[in-house]
């Protein structure tokens, strides 16, 4: 199984590529991870040029050791080749990160997977690009096992509520947020493609994130959509703007209370295997293997956000 948690996902901020002033206000943020976006954000008029801004921001800009990371254009579109063909040749030796969106088969991620190897032998690049996925769509969510197999330069899934609300016909009036509707159906209209997606990122290793919520200035909002990802185990959370970062990265940051248990969990299963004991119990609780392995998942957590050694 892959080690995906070597730097923290908490929140991932999305900024325009067209936009060499956002850019730099981007990498100034708090977000653990930010990524500069060819798709959405990028009218198809201003693509070429933004491709140009791209590839300076990668090779000049102060990353602040994040990993350089991109959204190119889905590979059912006219823009595909063309973003990772002029990005890989001109930038590929400090790229870490591709993002796919709208990935509705395994056969887009091998079409990536092949142009990247080809890219990586003509510029002589010998460790590959990793590769991030969004589950956007109807087709996305119902192929996502075999899309989280299917190259191993994957290190992440990514939920996309907006375009798959589109996708399958639910109404909606924001990405990520609620609304009246949600009022009439009896539980989180989200919840099946949403743990779909965590049970085939977790069965191959890979990281969860959380898409985006729209209404920046929703605060409250905000911070009930992420503890609902937490909740289902997620990782972390698309930011749109900077000023979600603070609300993300203390929703998925382990508490302190959370790391006291984990420590006193390895402690206390640590003391009764040396008693030869199989289970112990941790005040009025039984504890087991299967809580040694609660405990570690969320001191990996805990350490890739810096706040335990």
């Amino acid at each position: 199984m892959k080690n995906t948690l070597s730097y923290p996902q908490r929140s991932v901020l999305s900024t325009p590529g067209s936009r060499p002033d956002m850019i730099e206000k981007a990498l100034r943020s708090d977000a653990d991870v930010v990524f500069l976006d060819l798709e959405d954000a990028v009218a198809p008029q201003a693509k070429a040029e933004a491709r140009r801004h791209v590839i300076t921001a990668l090779l000049e800009a102060d990353w602040r050791s994040r990993p350089r990371v991109i959204r190119i254009n889905g590979v059912d579109t006219p823009w595909c080749y063309r973003d990772l063909v002029d990005i890989v040749e001109a930038a590929g030796s400090v790229l870490d990160v591709v993002i796919v969106p709208k990935v509705r088969s395994a056969a887009d991620i091998v079409f990536v997977d092949t142009l990247l190897q080809q890219l990586e032998q003509a510029i002589n690049r010998h460790e590959p690009i990793q590769l991030e996925v969004q589950i956007e769509t109807a087709a996305g969510v119902m192929h996502c096992d075999q899309i989280a197999q299917a190259s191993s330069r994957l290190i992440s899934l990514i939920w996309g509520p907006g375009d798959y609300a589109a996708s399958v016909g639910i109404p909606a009036r924001a990405i990520g947020t609620t609304d009246d509707w949600d009022t009439h159906y009896p539980g989180h209209r989200f919840h099946y493609p949403m743990h779909r997606i965590l049970v085939a990122a977790r069965a191959t290793g890979l990281r969860a994130i959380d898409g985006p919520y729209a209404d920046f200035r929703d605060a409250d909002g905000l911070r009930h959509s992420c503890l609902i990802a937490r909740a289902l185990g997620y990782d972390g959370k698309w930011c749109i703007h900077p000023a979600q970062i603070p609300i993300v990265n203390e929703a998925f940051t382990p508490t302190e209370d959370e790391v006291r248990w984990a420590q006193e969990v390895l402690d206390a299963y640590s003391a009764s295997q040396r008693a030869g004991v199989g289970a112990v119990a941790l005040g009025a609780t039984m504890l087991d293997a299967a809580s040694l392995r609660m405990a570690q998942s969320l001191l990996l957590r805990a350490r890739a956000a810096g706040i335990v050694q």
